[in-house]
């Protein structure tokens, strides 16, 4: 808007002006982010220069550029964005590669794990490119690769060092082409062998004789243009003794100085033509990115004294050295120009990506190969859980339960699961490459009762304390969901814990529960008319006593029953009608103490006789 345009007004009364203001500023809805960075986009894509819009905005032309960027990335992004699913850092991180393909396939990577941070998401964008200040960037230079067609990625939103180079492939040409370059101009010094590489291993000059070249004479031309540098650099020296601060010229001097001494003082030295003819260089390139030349290494091979023969005398007339680059010479790199090379390992990786969902779609169309698919894996994680590897990624996970009882070892179910473990070892191969064909060639019965049993190993009901905040251990909902699949496996397997063995005892149960907890299993065991007989004893004796009584009667604590849809009171009551029949003799101090009339608190008699059953029917 101009200056001087006219603004049209409406005037009000009554406080209305009052009520507009307030609504603007606390009712409003501001944009989201993301309009403005599409209505930037609008606009360059209209021709309106990021000057312009920058102006418009009243902005810097950097955020300009920066909205642009952040415009740029993958719609599919910029829609999460908008739905806040996608943080701004996160966004920020995803424009430092114009690949959408790729920006998707790595949100859809890191939004399965917790909390995907933005520096994460810059490295697995540039984990294929090479920094700008890698040595090779610095050896080719930047303006060569660009020159030759390579591209560059930079980070808009924070320190980059100078971005990405995305051709790598390119790069690395650059690189050997270059070194070429250098070992044939090195080899020109008459060496009978140059070996050239991008960095070369520690002590690759092991057993090697090193020569010694001697630095030739200046000429008189040389030595009195060397004394004119020197002079004049320590005379600038003198006059600027002391300054905070060279001015720039003097700086700029100083530096053309250093530079013509070093040229003069550093001169290529001389070697001897014979040492020469056996001798060799090494030239890599050095952490900034500089040439290395390290010359004169004599190979041991090359060490007893010859006279000069053909081939040395066509060295020294100028004949082809041995250049070696990357371990190759320079005819074996020519041949190899029309070699196939391997794959780019990104685009493995997405081959074999769209064969995995092959796999699962035919797999899921098979169910035989399914099944013994799964037999496989069971089978790899059961009995050579060290073996990692496999393509159907399922695996046993096993409960650790020795610290629950100090005897779980000598139980009848342990010894059964270790003696058919291993009978099944002793007949599995022991090559993981013959497992799949031994698996192939059983029946459908083996291969089931197999399966079976790697399921078994990986069945977990027990039971674990938890607290509040569940500490970093298993969580109460997950113990209680366990517990309740626990109780349907054994539904449908039909098992129950009293026909598979296990009895109550005072030492895996009675012994450990509070008084009124054995009577309650004596009660909904042998009902009422027992209980009073046990009640006044010891806690000792108690449990003694309630071990002979629930012998047999398949009696079972809460955590080992299952779920019940019987009616419970008529069960209780029917029991309460029947008299045990299986009830042995008590010994006679469960008669308690006897009263003047010679019977105990409870009516039954204090006589040693046998006690018989049908006395509890009589009264």
């Amino acid at each position: 808007m101009a200056k001087d345009q006219p603004v049209p007004c409406v005037i009000r009364e009554g406080g209305i002006a009052e009520e507009d203001s307030l609504a603007e500023n606390v009712q409003r809805v501001a944009l989201h982010p993301l309009d403005q960075f599409r209505a930037f986009k609008s606009l360059r894509e209209a021709g309106v220069g990021e000057e312009e819009i920058a102006a418009r905005f009243f902005v810097t032309p950097a955020v300009v550029r920066q909205r642009l960027r952040l415009a740029s990335v993958s719609e599919k992004l910029l829609d999460l964005y908008a739905e806040d699913a996608l943080t701004l850092d996160q966004l920020m991180a995803f424009t430092v590669s114009c690949d959408h393909g790729r920006q998707e396939q790595v949100w859809e990577a890191v939004s399965q794990g917790y909390n995907p941070q933005p520096y994460t998401i810059r490295r697995m964008l540039t984990e294929d490119s090479v920094r700008a200040d890698d040595r090779r960037v610095r050896f080719v230079g930047r303006a060569a690769y660009e020159e030759a067609g390579g591209a560059v990625v930079r980070d808009l939103f924070q320190a980059d060092d100078g971005g990405w180079l995305t051709n790598v492939p390119l790069l690395e040409r650059l690189v050997g082409e270059k070194l070429n370059d250098e070992a044939a101009h090195v080899a020109d010094e008459g060496w009978k062998w140059v070996e050239a590489a991008l960095g070369l291993p520690y002590g690759h000059e092991f057993g090697m004789r090193c020569i010694t070249g001697a630095s030739p004479d200046l000429s008189n031309k040389d030595q009195t243009k060397l004394d004119k540098l020197l002079a004049e650099f320590d005379r600038l020296s003198e006059e600027h003794e002391g300054a905070d601060e060279l001015p720039e010229a003097v700086d700029v001097r100083f530096g053309e100085l250093e530079t013509a001494i070093a040229a003069l003082q550093n001169r290529p030295k001389v070697y001897d033509p014979i040492e020469l003819t056996r001798a060799g260089v090494f030239i890599t390139v050095a952490s900034d990115g500089r040439l290395s030349v390290e010359r004169g290494f004599v190979r041991a091979e090359d060490e007893s004294p010859v006279e000069a023969g053909p081939d040395d005398q066509l060295r020294q007339s100028g004949g082809t050295p041995v250049v070696t680059v990357d371990g190759k010479s320079i005819e074996q790199q020519d041949e190899e120009d029309d070699v196939i090379r391997p794959l780019p390992e990104r685009l493995v990786a997405e081959l074999t990506a769209e064969r995995t969902l092959a796999l699962r779609d035919a797999l899921a169309q098979s169910p035989d190969a399914a099944f013994t698919a799964l037999v496989h894996a069971l089978v790899r994680s059961a009995f050579t859980p060290h073996h990692v590897g496999g393509c159907v990624e399922i695996a046993i996970k096993h409960a650790y339960l020795g610290g629950a009882s100090p005897d779980l070892r000598n139980s009848p179910w342990a010894k059964s699961i270790a003696e058919r473990h291993k009978a099944w070892e002793a007949r599995l191969p022991t090559d993981p490459d013959a497992l799949w064909p031994f698996i192939e060639a059983m029946d459908a019965c083996e291969r089931a009762e197999l399966l079976a049993h790697c399921v078994s190993l990986s069945v977990n009901a027990q039971f674990e304390a938890t607290s509040r905040y569940s500490d970093g251990r298993v969580s109460a909902y997950t113990v209680e969901r366990r517990m309740a699949s626990a109780h349907h496996l054994a539904g449908v397997i039909g098992q129950d814990m009293a026909t598979s063995g296990w009895t109550p005892t005072a030492a895996n149960y009675l012994s450990r529960v509070t008084k009124p907890r054995i009577l309650e299993a004596v009660r909904e065991a042998r009902g009422e008319e027992l209980v009073q007989l046990i009640a006044h004893l010891k806690k000792g004796d108690m449990a003694t006593e309630a071990e002979r009584l629930l012998e047999g009667s398949g009696w079972l604590p809460e955590p080992l029953r299952l779920p019940r849809v019987d009616d419970v009171e008529a069960a209780e009551a029917e029991q309460a009608d029947t008299p045990p029949a299986d009830i042995v003799a008590l010994p006679a101090f469960l008669n308690g103490d006897a009263g003047d009339d010679g019977a105990s608190g409870d009516g039954v008699g204090t006589s040693n006789e046998a006690f018989e059953p049908e006395a509890i029917a009589a009264e």
